[in-house]
């Protein structure tokens, strides 16, 4: 049986507080484009506000040289500062079934740790895995990182 779900993870060390960290994603993703325009170059509210929970955003990004737009429906874990975007429609879905990248922040002594994960579903098993993305990922949150340690 051909294995077409999966999840790719990583971890990465950040130098900025698990709190404000987890801020520009909770209450000011409208930043992100200025903290890493070389990934993100829009992000607009489709439905709810910046802040809500279950808000709907329509991401114009920038994969490996390739422009793309990805509406996603939001979920925050104020608790374990968490959050999670649920892909709903855009052009990753030309190459997956199911795109869900989340993120967990650990506070650390020094700085904070993101544990970050996509979970996904292919179209059919030669497919490749999300790896681009990971990497993609990866970069915008060291972007960010560095970002929230200049503001």
């Amino acid at each position: 049986m051909a294995q077409l779900h999966g999840k790719v993870e990583a971890e990465v060390e950040l130098q900025s507080p698990a709190d404000k960290f987890f801020k520009i994603w909770r209450s000011e993703s409208h930043k992100l484009p200025t903290a890493t325009s070389k990934n993100i170059q829009g992000v607009k509210v489709h439905e709810g506000d910046w802040d809500r929970h279950g808000a709907i955003k329509i991401w114009n990004y920038t994969v490996e040289g390739k422009s793309g737009v990805l509406k996603e429906k939001v979920e925050f874990d104020d608790d374990n500062m968490s959050f999670t975007l649920h892909g709903i429609e855009g052009d990753i879905f030309d190459e997956f079934k199911v795109f869900k990248p989340v993120c967990k922040l650990i506070p650390k002594e020094k700085g904070s740790l993101a544990k970050l994960s996509i979970e996904y579903e292919k179209y059919k098993e030669s497919d490749p895995n999300p790896d681009k993305y990971m990497a993609f990922f990866i970069d915008m949150t060291k972007d960010i990182d560095a970002h929230v340690l200049s503001a």
